[in-house]
């Protein structure tokens, strides 16, 4: 069975009174994704992790889709690549290409295309955070199917967001944005002050992007403390953990 694709200007309509919970993704080929990871990964195991991470914010959000209004979305790039998502995203998420432009540009592109479809609300996610849980995505849906027009955050360690969602489309709190900077999420709480915008903070989550993320993401998963979130980013825990398996710790991992 193939995904169902979203053309909004074909008129394309979803079922009514549903959040998109949809990840930003650009599909996972070596020297295409998570570049700052390499090293101390290789290009190959660079994209292995990226399809990992994608899984396991699929299954969250598919955990939350059973708890919210919301449906599950990849939201790709480039056009044309709509197969190369099988066996990485469920089959009952949909797809949505990207529109070109800067990361503010596709981000605000993105929440347009959505509400055009048909969407209540959008929430935006990053395809860096395999350790968010679902209750985390389940919480932005039903905040934002409560009256009254908000902003929700997802905030990240690294001073920016893992999750921006809306009820309405406010293209400004994607303007003037220093992206990749730690002060992505304080730039976005002023846009979103000066257009009347209370906004809405969900728990904090970690942003893997580099080497100093990664052997964070691994004390999460793989440390002392690892039986908490045991329930969480099973595909990234088993992919790391074969890494460490075969070589020990200390190329993406170091004491």
């Amino acid at each position: 069975m193939a995904f169902q694709i979203i053309d909004p200007r074909a008129g394309a309509r979803v079922p009514p009174k549903l959040c998109a919970l949809g990840i930003m993704t650009k599909v996972p080929q070596p020297g295409k994704v998570k570049t700052r990871l390499t090293p101390p990964l290789t290009s190959e195991e660079a994209a292995q992790l990226n399809i990992c991470f994608l899984r396991d914010l699929a299954q969250a959000i598919s955990l939350a889709c059973s708890q919210s209004p919301a449906h599950g979305i990849g939201i790709y790039t480039p056009h044309g690549s709509e197969s190369a998502y099988e066996n990485i995203l469920p089959q009952d998420f949909f797809l949505i290409a990207q529109r070109e432009g800067d990361f503010g540009r596709r981000l605000a592109f993105a929440a347009e295309d959505l509400f055009r479809a048909g969407f209540e609300s959008v929430c935006l996610i990053n395809s860096d955070s395999p350790t968010v849980p679902g209750a985390s995505f389940a919480e932005a849906a039903i905040e934002l199917a409560n009256p009254g027009d908000r902003i929700v955050l997802g905030p990240s360690e690294d001073g920016g967001y893992y999750l921006i969602g809306m009820n309405k489309l406010h293209r400004r709190v994607f303007e003037e944005i220093d992206w990749s900077t730690e002060r992505v999420f304080d730039q976005t709480r002023q846009r979103a002050a000066q257009v009347g915008l209370p906004v809405y903070e969900l728990a904090p989550g970690l942003d893997v992007d580099d080497r100093a993320t990664l052997a964070q993401l691994c004390e999460e998963l793989l440390g002392p403390n690892e039986r908490a979130t045991s329930n969480f980013a099973t595909n990234t825990r088993k992919f790391l953990s074969k890494i460490i398996e075969r070589e020990g710790r200390e190329r993406i991992w170091p004491k």
